[in-house]
């Protein structure tokens, strides 16, 4: 539960006992998780980490997700190394910590991942998906960056930037219906904004009986109820991604 000692239990549901079928390589001044499919394509995804960080088997799980759908997917590490967040650490400290990781601070490495997708990966239409923290950096890059196509932000933590909703690329926002973080009456306000401010393709959708991290950080066979809906998120965000890329 979200608590004053909890404020972002990230890590409810289980960490994938997960290798990663793609390989750590070096981007610029960044390191890097890359999956490519067998068949040669031009469409990528950037996949942008809780704050666990960029080498949690769960997040790897979902970029070979993407892969084995088409897509070239690389999860760099946007905390350019510094630690990512460990269950162990003191919650108390967790506000502190975040502040120092800012996700609307990401462009310089989102230009240089760019960059890489296109010269080294021959991409030219070019997604970004993110849960949580990630999420929030989601909502950022589609209200600024003009390089990318569409983007799915999956429990994007809506306070980083709830005064700002004029998309420029279509948008896919994933909330789960019983999520601690993210209270319902946020993203009724959310909607609200975007229906007022939005001139581009979105959508809002609420998964019932979840909580945060459903899409990624749950295993499927530790409740069977939550089963369908973490695959209808999945579905969601992959046939989001082909319709606009």
């Amino acid at each position: 539960m979200a608590n004053e000692s909890r404020p972002c239990p990230c890590d409810i549901g289980d960490r994938f006992d997960y290798g990663g079928r793609g390989q750590e390589v070096q981007v610029g001044h960044i390191k890097a998780y890359v999956c490519k499919p067998s068949a040669s394509t031009d469409k990528a995804v950037i996949v942008i980490h809780d704050i666990f960080g960029w080498q949690l088997p769960n997040t790897r799980y979902i970029a070979d997700m993407l892969t084995t759908n088409g897509y070239t997917a690389i999860c760099p590490d946007f905390f350019v190394g510094q630690e990512a967040w460990k269950p162990s650490n003191d919650w108390a400290s967790f506000n502190d910590w975040v502040k120092t990781r800012d996700a609307g601070k990401i462009d310089k490495e989102v230009d240089v991942v760019l960059k890489y997708l296109k010269d080294q990966c021959g991409a030219k239409r070019i997604g970004v998906i993110g849960f949580c923290w990630g999420g929030a950096a989601v909502q950022h890059l589609m209200l600024k960056n003009p390089h990318l196509k569409t983007g799915v932000s999956i429990y994007g933590v809506i306070s980083r930037f709830e005064d700002k909703h004029s998309l420029l690329h279509p948008t896919f926002f994933i909330f789960g219906e019983k999520d601690d973080i993210i209270p319902l009456e946020q993203v009724t306000l959310l909607e609200q904004k975007l229906k007022q401010n939005c001139k581009v393709d979105y959508e809002v959708k609420i998964y019932p009986g979840q909580t945060h991290g459903f899409v990624h950080r749950k295993r499927e066979d530790i409740n069977p109820q939550d089963k369908p809906y973490i695959e209808e998120g999945r579905k969601d965000m992959i046939n989001w991604l082909n319709k606009y890329l």
